[in-house]
């Protein structure tokens, strides 16, 4: 008799600032040989639009990175890139990967200055600038991974908008100054974001305002405080009316209702980069809807016996759009079992039973400082796989004896 062949689908997403969903794919594909040598594994590192976007649908389209300088969160020049995929004998538009993490996001400011009130998302207007520039007329924006709470201000203002005060001075960079924004004067907008085809992939549980708006569920996670959530919120709401009332009307789509900027799916992805850009003609569309086109993910994961999944942390944002909650809504489909692997388990990180996670498991063996764990996050999570494919075939094991086991008559 043949034995079976274990098959086993590996579809994680980065840890942030630690490893991309290709190093943490490879990472665990080590601690599932060290028990099953031959198990057919099919590696799928996944990303959701933050670190490592551009990379990935570079190598996955037969791309490039584009390497350029642009303004950081706070203000200093960061080496940054975007990605251009198509063009030449591919049919279709040239289209431009722009990350926001690569030029805003969380990692490039420093720890003692991650004060969402201040940080700018103006390399992102730099990037898509430079896009254009390269000829790209169809921009991909991945939201994701942000140090920003601006509602995309900056990135308006690098595209060659006018945001300004009651008294005609351009405000400040930051989503701390918005609440002083009185007018937007949209006559210096480059003038080929008319003809381009500007598509945000973002979360669409995000979105700007109300009880669940971006700088209420995300501001404290990138350094604001109470008081500073507060001034956050009521900046952003005075950004959506200004917006809707000066510049989303120049954009409205020409057939069906325009967006609200303050409660549509994904106008709060990136610290409401989604708001901005949307006032300016940008599609948001769900992520996965987006960055998953060309996977086969569903055929992938479905001709697999098992799917071990991961993230940096499993609590319960992770229902809300993240990867893990994605690939095992679309593995409960057809009827296969998930494993989470993460690097720290938080509050409510027992919801991801609801969508058809079997099992998860912290990777770290002992407590230590987050240095030491981001420096040995590879060696953990194979470390971690192992131990959980050992755990797994002792209950496989069990269950062959239970089977087997004689049933004994019981007398009457």
């Amino acid at each position: 008799m043949t034995r079976h062949t274990h098959r086993i689908a590996i579809a994680p997403s980065g840890f942030k600032e630690s490893l991309s969903a290709a190093r943490v794919a490879e990472a665990i594909a080590a601690g599932v040989r060290r028990v099953i040598p031959d198990a057919e594994l099919d590696l799928i590192p996944l990303v959701d639009g933050g670190e490592g976007t551009a990379e990935a649908l570079a190598l996955a389209g037969g791309g490039r990175l584009v390497p350029c300088t642009a303004t950081g969160p706070v203000g200093d020049p960061v080496a940054s890139h975007f990605a251009l995929l198509g063009g030449g004998t591919t049919p279709g538009p040239l289209t431009a990967v722009v990350e926001m993490a690569a030029v805003a996001g969380l990692a490039l400011v420093p720890p003692d200055r991650r004060h969402p009130g201040a940080t700018t998302t103006y390399g992102v207007g730099e990037l898509i600038r430079a896009a254009l520039d390269a000829g790209a007329r169809r921009i991909l924006v991945g939201c994701g991974d942000s140090g920003t709470s601006d509602g995309g201000a900056g990135a308006l203002q690098a595209l060659g908008a006018r945001l300004t005060d009651r008294h005609g001075r351009e405000i400040r960079p930051g989503g701390g100054s918005l609440h002083e924004l009185e007018h937007i004067d949209p006559a210096g907008l480059d003038p080929r974001l008319a003809d381009a085809d500007l598509l945000v992939a973002c979360n669409p549980y995000n979105v700007l305002c109300g009880k669940r708006g971006v700088a209420r569920v995300f501001g404290p996670q990138k350094g604001a405080t109470p008081a500073e959530v507060e001034l956050l919120s009521a900046g952003l709401e005075r950004l959506a009316a200004v917006l809707t009332r000066d510049l989303a009307p120049a954009f409205a789509p020409s057939a069906g209702a325009p967006v609200d900027l303050r409660t549509a799916p994904g106008t709060g992805a990136s610290g409401g980069l989604g708001a901005g850009l949307a006032s300016v003609g940008a599609r948001l569309l769900p992520r996965y809807d987006v960055l998953l086109d060309g996977l086969d993910l569903d055929a992938r994961l479905a001709r697999a016996d098992f799917v071990i999944t991961a993230e940096g942390a499993l609590d319960h944002q992770t229902v809300r759009g993240k990867i893990p909650a994605e690939v095992a809504r679309r593995a409960q489909a057809a009827g296969v079992p998930v494993l989470v692997l993460a690097g720290t388990i938080g509050p409510g990180a027992q919801d991801v039973r609801a969508v058809g996670v079997d099992a998860y498991s912290a990777i770290l063996p002992a407590p230590m400082t987050l240095g030491e764990a981001i420096g040995r996050s590879s060696e953990f999570l194979a470390d971690a796989t192992e131990r959980a494919m050992r755990i797994m075939a002792l209950g496989t094991r069990l269950a062959s004896v239970t089977s087997e086991a004689p049933v004994t008559p019981v007398a009457a």
